[in-house]
Parts: structure tokens; C-alpha cells; sequence
């Protein structure tokens, strides 16, 4: 689906998408980064430009979503956040992963998803000082962007190896390789951060950069 946008529209479609993925929209941005890498690879368009099309579309969204917090609150996010799924319930516990991280969290929140939506909104709502966070958020959307790019290059530089080794394997070989992939991801992310978010109760937990009531 990604694949005619990105092809038709370059990579002004790759900073469209990114900007508004990184507004709070549930968009595949790392999809999009990987099959746009793997177009590049083709010769459609540069890698340079890429990397910087997608770069400034995720720190413009954040930087949008960050001055949306700053003056709305997250009063817009409770109020039509489900429309998108993003309820209370993620939308604290997002809260609760900046409380216990602070700044670092922005540079490294683009590798989980609905942080990755949240992260500008919620660094605005708890009045993180802005140069702070467009430093973290334009060092982790660099970092980002080069290892979906990288992905998407490498994918693309091997399919045709990749497709051999699934033929050999049969189906049911590439089937159980996916699955154990995807099995092992979930694992380290739920027993990773959501571990760590159900010590000791979220209840207790003092969110900073929030003025004082």
C-alpha cells in the first residue's frame, strides 16, 4: 500500500506521512522508512535524501505535537484520543514512562509504539523545556530514521537470499521464523517496560515538568 505513495510522491510523501504519524496519528512509520529504503536501493530516489526528508518530518511533527501539549494540555488527547486508540489508560502510562526516564525518553521513544505518537504531546503537556526536547527528539529521530533505513537497505540488498532461504525452509519453516520473531519481541517489550511501569504502582509516581497546582 505504502509502495505507490512513496514511488509517486518521493520522499515529500515520506516527511508528509512522518510529520503526521509524529503529531498522535497511528501511522507505520517504520514501515514506511523500510520500503522507502528498499525504493532508494532501486534508484528512485537518493539515500541523503531520505534520511533528511524523513528526519525533519519526525522532529517537525513532534515539534507540532510538543506546542499542541504546551497550550492544550491533555485535554485534546482524553477528549478524541480514542478515536485512535489512544485511551486514558495508554495515554498515563506514556506519562508515567516520561516520569521515570525524563528527557532521555524523548530520544528513544520513537521505538515503541504509541510513544512514538505521544512523545512531542505529552514532553509539551508536562512543560519540558523546549531546546531540551528538540535536542533529544532530533538526536533520537537521526537515530531512528538511519536504523529503519538500514533495515530497509539491507532487506532490499538480500531478498532475493531471503526468498531462497524460505523456499528451502517450506512454509511452514518461514511461518515458524516469523512467529518466533514476533514472539520474541513482544516478550522483551512487555516484560521489559511494562515490568518496570507496574513496580511499585503508577498511582505513586510524581510526574515532572508539571507546574505545581
Amino acid at each position: 500500500m505504502l509502495a505507490p505513495w512513496i514511488h509517486h510522491y518521493g520522499v515529500a510523501a515520506v516527511f508528509f506521512i512522518l510529520t503526521l504519524e509524529s503529531c498522535g496519528l497511528p501511522l507505520p512509520g517504520e514501515s514506511l522508512l523500510i520500503v522507502s529504503a528498499m525504493l532508494a536501493g532501486h534508484g528512485d530516489f537518493s539515500f541523503s535524501s531520505l534520511f533528511f526528508s524523513a528526519w525533519a518530518g519526525a522532529v517537525f511533527g513532534d515539534n507540532i505535537g510538543y506546542w499542541i501539549g504546551r497550550k492544550r494540555g491533555n485535554g485534546l488527547l482524553l477528549r478524541y484520543g480514542g478515536r485512535i486508540g489512544l485511551n486514558a489508560r495508554r495515554i498515563h502510562k506514556a506519562e508515567v514512562i516520561f516520569a521515570h526516564y525524563g528527557p532521555v525518553t524523548v530520544g528513544f521513544a520513537r521505538f515503541f509504539t504509541v510513544l512514538r505518537q505521544l512523545n512531542g504531546i505529552i514532553a509539551g503537556t508536562m512543560k519540558m523545556d523546549w531546546q531540551r526536547f528538540l535536542f533529544f527528539n532530533a538526536s533520537g529521530g537521526a537515530l531512528w530514521v538511519l536504523v529503519w533505513t538500514i533495515v530497509g537497505f539491507y532487506l532490499g540488498a538480500h531478498a532475493a537470499d531471503m526468498v531462497a532461504l524460505v523456499h528451502k525452509a517450506g512454509f511452514l519453516g518461514g511461518i515458524l521464523a516469523l512467529v518466533t520473531l514476533i514472539t520474541i519481541l513482544i516478550y522483551r517489550y512487555r516484560h521489559g517496560i511494562s515490568a518496570r511501569l507496574r513496580q511499585g504502582g503508577t498511582d505513586k509516581i510524581k510526574l515532572p515538568y508539571t507546574k505545581s497546582r
